[in-house]
């Protein structure tokens, strides 16, 4: 047996763009559009068109029993290349040569037939990945509870819900055991807990040997499901390597979350003749900008800021927000240096400190002001001036401890407990 699960070489991928479907009215137009004359002024139509390369030149391999994580911001080819491997769509160049059974989830109730019922569509679908029946039969019940649809068994799947759809899909991608997975980011419809069992589905499927390709903006899903990871851009591979790394560029790129903004126009800069900001950064423990910090570390928000008018009490300060967009803290500089006390003119910087097993597992974004407190005056304020993330990799001395499963709140703090032995429990 191979152990070469996916192998792409030069894959290519070019759509036409303003295509429009022709509908034939009658038999005379149906013969002239098949006719060879017909067909070639389609042809030389179709060849006018602009065209675009969802894909260009893409090439990888990924050996079996690897987990491989798919990242990119909107437009980067990364739905595109999951159809071309899942067999959905043909490539325009290029091949790609798959090495084992492929269970697919892309979008919701894919390979559904709507028309037909829960229950039929799990062997329809076990039979399109090539398996028996009484193989189905023996996975059928787990699919079920997986699933949390079985109410709903017997009905077509045409009147699930979206998040019933995901489930059932995905249940069924799952479990019948394909020597690749491949899973897009569909899993964001379901509830958080559903979320959680699938992660945690996926990493049993990756922990038996199979191949898994992960397409997901979470880069802590990533980061806790896959050693590697791929980022694409305008179609093409940037970069293909250890998901820390890869991570780290995507978010240091710009091309997704940025961890530094700067302003070398001083006209286009946030502010006014009192104030304009020059800089936001994330800093780590040893003050070196980073798109990515371990739970149990201090991360610093570092504002750089001109003061252009002097006699001014300036006050800075940074909002901190989760993926939810709900606003965590606001932290602003009370410090006794500047407390009270008006600025000379000129540059100043200054960083907020969160301390570690504080933040929660994620991805956060800090918004910079710089405010005038009396009278009240708000010079600037910049939101979604920067972006970071969070890992956990469950280092010992952690607030997870050895628990596994998702953790709940969105801040994470690490805080002392207390026992005191009482003696015996009283007899009852």
């Amino acid at each position: 047996m191979s152990e070469t699960a996916l192998r792409v070489q030069n894959l290519g991928k070019k759509y036409h763009l303003g295509a429009t479907r022709q509908v034939a009215v009658n038999l005379r137009d149906q013969i002239a559009r098949l006719s060879l004359r017909g067909l070639l002024k389609y042809a030389e139509r179709v060849e006018k068109r602009p065209t675009f390369w969802a894909l260009k030149d893409v090439s990888f391999e990924i050996k079996r029993g690897e987990v491989v994580g798919v990242i990119g911001g909107n437009g980067a080819g990364k739905s595109t290349l999951l159809k071309i491997l899942s067999q959905i769509t043909e490539p325009t160049k290029g091949w790609a040569e798959i090495h084992g059974r492929v269970g697919s989830l892309l979008e919701v109730g894919t390979g559904f037939n709507p028309e037909l019922t829960g229950r039929e569509n799990i062997f329809l679908n076990g039979a399109i990945l090539g398996m028996r029946r009484r193989e189905i039969i023996r996975k059928f019940d787990e699919i079920v509870e997986f699933a949390e649809v079985e109410r709903f068994l017997d009905t077509a799947v045409k009147h699930y819900s979206s998040g019933m759809h995901t489930k059932l899909a995905f249940s069924v991608a799952a479990h019948l055991e394909p020597e690749i997975l491949i899973v897009d980011e569909v899993l964001a419809v379901g509830d958080s807990n559903f979320q959680r069992k699938c992660l945690n589905k996926m990493e049993a499927v990756s922990g038996a040997g199979r191949t898994v390709l992960f397409v997901s903006h979470n880069m802590a899903t990533v980061l806790r499901l896959c050693p590697r990871c791929i980022m694409l851009h305008q179609g093409q591979v940037l970069a293909d390597g250890p998901s820390e790394e890869v991570t780290r560029t995507y978010l240091q790129s710009g091309l997704g979350m940025t961890a530094v903004r700067e302003w070398t126009d001083p006209v286009l800069a946030p502010g006014n003749h009192v104030a304009r900001l020059v800089s936001v950064r994330v800093l780590d423990e040893a003050g070196a900008n980073t798109a990515t910090m371990e739970i149990q570390s201090a991360v610093g928000v570092e504002l750089t800021f001109d003061a252009l008018e002097p006699g001014h009490v300036l006050v800075p300060s940074v909002r901190i927000f989760n993926e939810g967009t709900v606003c965590l803290f606001h932290g602003q500089d009370n410090e006794p240096e500047w407390c009270r006390k008006p600025r000379p003119r000129g540059r100043y910087q200054c960083t907020m400190w969160i301390p570690g097993n504080f933040l929660a597992e994620g991805v956060f974004t800090a918004c910079a002001g710089l405010a005038t407190l009396v009278p009240e005056k708000l010079h600037f304020y910049e939101p979604d001036a920067i972006s970071f993330q969070v890992v956990d990799r469950m280092l010992p001395g952690g607030t997870r401890g050895d628990f596994q499963g998702n953790y709940p709140g969105v801040v994470r703090p690490k805080l002392k407990w207390t026992t005191e032995p009482l003696g015996a429990p009283p007899q009852r």
